[in-house]
């Protein structure tokens, strides 16, 4: 059952609620929601659901339907984010998972690590003890292979996980990994899931070769009721008649999973078809159907692997695949989730600003908008769901906030497909020598239909948004809404502010879903934009001081600078040609005018580079071809 709690229920009333459902034999999990705090009790219910009714502090009383209690989203409505290290899977990411099927080798499983770390994996994947179908098979080196692959891990700065056969080595592996692996076979091993959810510690969870999704949920269920809310669920292929691969890709599983569920799901498309040319498509088919991440294999000799070569990809063949993803996961809201992610805990390890960690430490993010703006969609794609944003009212608010060390980074739109270059902040770039680019994100730009609760179609009369939101759903608002009025509004999260705050029930506005959400408002339309192909790129911004903590875990590939030129004739193409000779590709180049010096112009260009190394021999080069050169930042590319 689900136990409502009272907004000003007492600590007292709250123990006395849990000691009545323990003496009972219930098992009890307090989830804190946005707006209350459920107490979800399971188990073997001898109790009248009337009896706790009547207990001081209690709202009411749900019970929950599914036979799986605590990993239904009955009980919990918000998705859970699963830590693995310093790793979160689920919400607005997609982690990638590489490494051999089998460890081999000390040396094997850190050449194979470096290269998975290189392309983009966060978690560091290998098999120490195998469940193979044949006893001949290579059966895995055991508590050997679980050192070198703790090894593998540190080594390069990802926590790693691997797959538990028997109860028995639970308490051993536990000292080695940071997540479980619970392999298909032994999805229904009941004992072992017993002794795995008794650690607290994730689990990764595979679905079993024929398991329905509630056999599957029901497995979940034995962890969490045993000790962990850390699992995380793993689409792998069910067994059909097809032969044709290794087994079923049930893509469609993703999507249901995540109705049914609040715990995040990913897909593993090795085992799922068995042949390396496969697995690349159904890892980007996975991610489409919403997947929080994949698990993949990969062997740098996959000819000589001693388990599963013919499934796992090459290095090269996997950095491919990580940049798909990555393409990918725009259309999709989401991000690549990149290790470390630029957490709190980092500015215990660097000299900040007394204004920026105050007295609290907090790591602080400005952006230019109100709550749930498209800009602190950007700001969590980025950055850990624990750091304290910072909304400001115009870009050169945002500026100044890190110039004034208020704030320690700023993501702030500089190009939108629809609508091009955002000028200002290329121009307040030039006006703050002091900070700098140090990264890139992109999302894409869904606006919704958002009115107050209650409120019907027909009862609009107006609606309100940024310009650029009224321009991208002309044709919506002319076909469904012609006699509405249009109001322009400075943001489109602000615009949802103000009808939430007047209470209008006459009213829209235009704004993403995070927006609504914040609000606690209704969305009658989703997608409404004219063009579904709408992303804006933002950057990352930091003083200098504070760059190379965020390029240390994100290598740049991308450079921006700024330059004019001598008034001579084929001054630009000289300079150009100094790019092409040092291999340097510009991506984007545009005029900007010089302030105070009319009808004269500087060049803002992205330059994609090999490495700031390289860039940098070119330097000199380019200085001697222009009048003035300013290097505005160094990133990682988004696409």
């Amino acid at each position: 059952m689900i136990i409502v709690l009272k907004q000003d229920i007492t600590n007292k009333q709250k123990d006395d609620i849990k000691s009545l459902l323990k003496e009972n034999g219930l098992i009890i999990r307090e989830i804190k929601g946005k707006e209350d705090t459920v107490l979800g009790a399971v188990g073997v219910n001898r109790m009248d659901p009337r009896q706790i009714e009547l207990m001081d502090g209690v709202a009411s009383v749900v019970p929950i339907s599914k036979p799986y209690k605590l990993a239904s989203r009955e009980l919990k409505k918000e998705d859970t984010i699963v830590t693995v290290g310093n790793v979160k899977i689920g919400g607005p990411r997609v982690v990638m998972m590489a490494g051999p099927c089998a460890v081999e080798s000390e040396k094997q499983i850190m050449e194979i690590a470096g290269a998975v770390r290189e392309a983009g994996a966060v978690i560091l994947r290998g098999g120490a003890f195998k469940p193979r179908t044949s006893p001949y098979s290579f059966q895995g080196l055991g508590e050997e292979g679980l050192r070198y692959l703790r090894k593998a891990g540190d080594e390069f700065g990802m926590p790693v996980t691997t797959e538990v056969v028997s109860p028995s080595d639970v308490e051993m592996m536990a000292s080695y990994i940071d997540m479980f692996q619970i392999g298909a076979r032994n999805m229904q091993n009941f004992e072992l899931l017993k002794e795995v959810g008794k650690t607290g510690m994730p689990v990764l969870l595979k679905r079993g070769l024929s398991a329905t999704i509630e056999e599957w949920l029901m497995a979940a269920e034995y962890l969490m009721a045993n000790g962990t809310d850390q699992v995380v669920l793993c689409e792998r292929g069910i067994r059909t008649y097809e032969k044709a691969t290794r087994n079923t890709l049930d893509c469609s599983a993703v999507p249901v999973v995540q109705k049914l569920t609040h715990l995040p799901v990913i897909g593993d498309p090795s085992h799922a078809t068995g042949m390396r040319d496969l697995v690349a498509p159904m890892g980007l088919a996975l991610v489409a159907a919403g997947a929080s991440g994949l698990i993949v294999e990969v062997h740098n000799h996959p000819e000589k692997a001693l388990s599963d070569g013919p499934q796992s990809l090459l290095p090269q063949q996997f950095e491919k695949l990580v940049r798909d993803v990555q393409a990918l996961c725009p259309v999709v809201g989401k991000s690549l989730e990149s290790v470390p992610r630029i957490m709190p805990k980092n500015l215990k390890e660097e000299s900040a600003t007394e204004e920026t960690t105050a007295s609290s430490g907090e790591l602080v993010v400005a952006f230019q908008g109100e709550r749930g703006a498209y800009s602190e969609l950007a700001v969590r794609n980025v950055f850990d769901d624990d750091v304290k944003v910072l909304p400001c009212k115009s870009f050169h608010d945002a500026f100044e906030a890190v110039n004034k060390g208020q704030a320690r980074y700023a993501v702030l739109p500089v190009e939108n497909t629809l609508g091009g270059t955002i000028v200002d902040n290329i121009d307040l770039l030039q006006r703050y020598p002091g900070i700098t680019i140090v990264g890139e994100v992109q999302v894409r730009i869904v606006h919704n239909l958002i009115v107050n609760p209650g409120v019907r179609f027909e009862d609009i009369t107006k609606v309100y948004t940024h310009p650029q939101g009224l321009a991208q759903c002309k044709e919506f608002l002319e076909r469904e809404l012609p006699d509405a009025q249009q109001i322009p509004f400075f943001d489109t999260a602000g615009a949802v502010a103000y009808i939430s705050k007047t209470g209008d029930r006459h009213a829209a506005a235009i704004a993403g879903a995070p927006a609504a959400a914040y609000h606690d408002m209704e969305i009658l339309r989703e997608g409404i934009e004219t063009n579904p192909r709408n992303y804006t790129r933002f950057y990352v911004l930091t003083r200098e001081e504070n760059a190379e903590v965020f390029r240390s875990a994100n290598k740049p590939d991308r450079a921006a600078v700024s330059f004019t030129l001598p008034d001579r004739p084929g001054s630009l193409y000289d300079a150009l040609e100094v790019l092409k000779s040092n291999n340097l590709n510009m991506k984007k180049l545009e005029s900007r005018p010089i302030a105070g010096r009319p009808w004269e112009y500087s060049f803002f260009a992205e330059l994609e580079m090999p490495g700031i190394e390289d860039f940098q021999k070119a330097v000199p080069s380019i200085k001697q071809q222009t009048a003035d050169f300013r290097i505005l930042g160094y990133y990682k590319s988004a696409h």
